[in-house]
């Protein structure tokens, strides 16, 4: 739903554009500078130190040092759409989006490197799934991984990374559409693909993933989730009650908060086993989460409506942004504000207490 959803409006976007004179590939066009890049889509936003970065269509990346009340746009060597970004630290960060993108900043943001694209992401797809129908003692098996990682090579590089994740400034995780799974330990400076080391046999979209409870898990299509087995170098899967798809997780201390779809939010306790459904107030959709330095844990729904809880994620209660705007990313701002990323941009909105 969340990839259908970015796709939707992506592709509005360029309907909406003057139709170019010439096709140019947007993973060899730098993204254009723009004075309206702030007010157009964008769909993810985080700190960096005291920094906001944010990220959307067309590679924008724009960098606010006054809790979002003006913006500067960064240069980006691609024009991709961009889905997310994570700081491991107040220098180094990732965005990753369309066309297999992996981008990589040493400066708080300002500017951006090309670690990854889509065709080297299905070049190594493809080995991935070489090597491990190397060590597939079902000849079937083994046929049928080479066949579906020879398919994934020829698409090329269609395919979306829909989060990024990084614990500090060596390792991190980036994941996407149709089970894209990479890791890397070098910062970045070379990406592995970790495909057939999930376990998610009908390839789901992996759409977030996120440290909680001192565990990596990541959450995806038709109640998907999974968790890091750090001994089998592994993403294990994790029974969950629900079916629908979970969009984003919230570390909530003694336990995890999974989100998603028609305002399902599921709480795990730290058992791993233990499930409870959390009645956020929330009827849309929820796409995003933010967790305030005060210990409040925000979440928003695509149409701006937002529930905050003040007891780790067992009650919520409505929550008033000032102004209200769509919602696909919240970073706390600063200053008594939270910023709000979506299709009309960036806002920076009034925290009720």
């Amino acid at each position: 739903m969340q990839i259908t959803i970015r796709c939707a409006l992506a592709a509005l976007a360029l309907v909406l554009a003057p139709a170019a004179a010439a096709y140019r590939d947007v993973l060899q066009v730098p993204a254009e500078a723009s004075a309206l890049a702030s007010r157009t889509l964008l769909l993810s936003v985080a700190r960096a130190g005291e920094r906001l970065v944010a990220v959307g269509q067309r590679g924008h990346v724009l960098v606010s040092d006054d809790h979002g009340a003006t913006w500067r746009q960064s240069k980006v060597p691609v024009s991709s759409d961009l889905t997310a970004v994570c700081f491991a630290d107040d220098r180094n960060g990732w965005a990753v989006g369309h066309d297999g993108v992996i981008l990589h900043s040493d400066d708080g943001g300002a500017s951006w490197k090309l670690q990854l694209d889509g065709f080297a992401a299905a070049n190594a797809i493809f080995a991935d799934a070489r090597r491990a129908a190397g060590e597939e003692p079902d000849p079937e098996r083994a046929r049928k991984l080479m066949e579906e990682a020879r398919l994934y090579e020829a698409q090329g590089a269609d395919k979306p990374f829909l989060d990024v994740w990084f614990a500090d400034a060596r390792e991190g995780f980036a994941v996407g559409a149709y089970n894209l799974l990479f890791h890397t330990v070098d910062g970045g400076a070379h990406w592995e693909s970790w495909f057939e080391r999930a376990d998610n046999p009908k390839r789901y979209n992996l759409h977030a993933i996120r440290r909680a409870g001192g565990e990596l898990y990541v959450a995806g299509e038709a109640g998907l989730v999974l968790r890091l087995d750090r001994a089998a170098d592994r993403f294990r899967a994790v029974a969950t009650p629900y079916t629908g798809s979970y969009f984003g997780i919230v570390d909530a201390g003694d336990r995890v908060l999974f989100y998603g779809l028609r305002g399902n939010v599921y709480a795990m306790g730290d058992d791993a086993k233990t499930w409870k459904r959390v009645d956020a107030g929330l009827a849309g959709s929820v796409f995003a989460a933010a967790r305030l330095r005060d210990g409040r844990i925000v979440l928003a729904e695509a149409g701006g409506n937002a529930a905050a809880s003040a007891d780790g994620g067992r009650t919520f209660a409505p929550l008033a942004l000032e102004p209200r705007a769509p919602v696909a990313g919240l970073a706390e701002a600063g200053d008594g504000l939270l910023l709000v990323v979506g299709p009309r941009g960036a806002t920076a909105a009034r925290v009720a207490r």
